[in-house]
């Protein structure tokens, strides 16, 4: 038996515990033990940091139900504060995952348990419709848009996004990202709620935030000339930034909080 020395962080209410060097074999089932809310610690996502030639670190992400995931918006920027704190400054960080690198620019604020950070997501990419889409029975003629951001979304445009059965509907379509989107309040702004693939409904999902933002813009829900777009999600605000840094690329903003560290015995 040995102790594996866990930080818990949150990203707008989706947390994640994260690990650097564990020596565990089976990640994905210490991703489902540890992630269980009732028989573990309880998270969204376990984020596994290890030495990388080039980078800050390598991250590596396992949902809560232990599968591997490319990418997440809002884990990056907790795996950058676990790393920070780790590292001992809040220097920027270019990070390797499975969806590429991404650039993390980290800003300091009055609590020292939380930072703002700032995160390249990279290239926004059109996907093509998933297999099964056709199980969520949407109206053909309301707008939908399937895009990559470092991984697969598809997002949908509701009048109302707190009477969509969003549980049922994302169990339809377990292999993407479901985010349902409405219009403001503000005038650039958004309202989403996310399923997201492998950790069911969560408070908040960066990746989604951004494929949600750019299919805004793309139906005019906020003008095109907008530099930056609130995106209002149950677990709080983020903001993207569209074309940022460079033409195609947009940056994800918003705090990560640090909650406590945790030693378990494997």
């Amino acid at each position: 038996m040995a102790d594996l020395e866990l930080t818990k962080h949150h990203g707008l209410g989706n947390d994640f515990l994260v690990a650097f060097d564990t020596q565990v074999d089976d990640l994905a089932a210490l991703a489902r033990r540890l992630c269980d809310r009732r028989r573990g610690i309880g998270a969204d996502g376990l984020l596994i940091g290890a030495s990388e030639s080039g980078y800050a670190a390598r991250m590596v992400l396992y949902n809560s139900d232990g599968s591997r995931a490319e990418m997440s918006g809002n884990g990056i920027r907790c795996f950058a504060q676990a790393l920070a704190r780790r590292r001992g400054d809040t220097d920027a960080q270019q990070i390797l995952t499975d969806a590429g690198d991404r650039l993390v620019t980290l800003y300091t604020t009055k609590d020292l348990d939380v930072l703002d950070a700032g995160v390249d997501m990279g290239e926004v990419t059109v996907l093509a419709q998933p297999s099964g889409w056709h199980l969520v029975g949407s109206d053909p003629m309301r707008p939908v848009r399937h895009l990559g951001v470092g991984n697969p979304h598809a997002v949908v445009l509701v009048d109302d996004v707190a009477v969509v059965d969003l549980l049922t509907l994302g169990e339809m379509v377990p292999n993407i990202n479901l985010e349902v989107v409405e219009a403001g309040p503000e005038a650039t702004a958004i309202t989403m709620r996310v399923h997201e693939r492998g950790a069911g409904i969560t408070q908040a999902c960066g990746t989604g935030a951004c494929a949600a933002a750019w299919a805004a813009s793309s139906w005019g829900l906020v003008d095109e000339q907008v530099p930056e777009i609130t995106v209002h999600m149950d677990g709080g605000d983020a903001k993207v930034r569209l074309h940022d840094p460079m033409k195609g690329h947009c940056t994800l903003v918003g705090p990560a909080v640090f909650v406590g560290s945790i030693t378990v015995h494997i």
